[in-house]
């Protein structure tokens, strides 16, 4: 059976960089036999976090959150596409990771982060481990970091850096060792 993983993107911003990286690791996730659905923020338009999904009562929450919670709880793992903004992750990504909780329970996640400049969103990845441990979705150890987007990628996610590809797919096939581990692992049963 195929290996569901989500790309979950970042930004809202209207000249965002990010839906290059988004549909560069998609292509990826896809060669290599995934399902890999678009978690968009612009396009879910979520509110700012009020009540995280698992607090409303049963069958209340808006229809949006039911549909990605749905979507969370038969993942196999994720991978967050993030920018850097301030050293940090976008307001817009927070927003939506947040929302949820359990639904991320005992699967891997991996990291695509990016900039403008030379450092690839790194100090922004550093702190999106973190959070995502907090969550339940470790990241795997690997980053795939993409420096100087702008110029990296085309406009439909092509690289136009040779190194870029070979990354990707080794990133890609550390994700799947995890996401494959412990989805066995999730099927014996988890500690709680």
């Amino acid at each position: 059976m195929a290996l569901l993983i989500p790309v979950i993107l970042g930004s809202v911003r209207s000249d965002r960089q990010g839906i290059k990286a988004a549909r560069f690791i998609f292509r990826h996730l896809e060669t290599r036999g995934a399902v890999a659905p678009l978690v968009d923020p612009l396009e879910l338009k979520l509110p700012l976090l009020d009540r995280m999904y698992k607090e409303y009562p049963k069958g209340e929450a808006p229809e949006t959150l039911e549909r990605l919670a749905e979507l969370f709880r038969r993942a196999d793992a994720f991978v967050v596409v993030s920018g850097e903004y301030n050293h940090s992750i976008p307001p817009g990504l927070s927003n939506t990771l947040d929302h949820f909780l359990e639904e991320y329970s005992w699967r891997p996640s991996a990291i695509v982060c990016y900039s403008g400049g030379r450092f690839g969103g790194v100090r922004a990845a550093m702190q999106l481990r973190a959070m995502l441990c907090e969550l339940g979705t470790p990241s795997i150890p690997s980053l795939l970091p993409i420096p100087e987007i702008g110029t990296a990628l085309t406009s439909d996610g092509h690289p136009e850096v040779a190194w870029l590809d070979k990354a990707a797919t080794r990133f890609v096939d550390e994700l799947v060792w995890y996401a494959e581990a412990l989805r066995r692992q999730r099927a014996e049963g988890t500690p709680y």
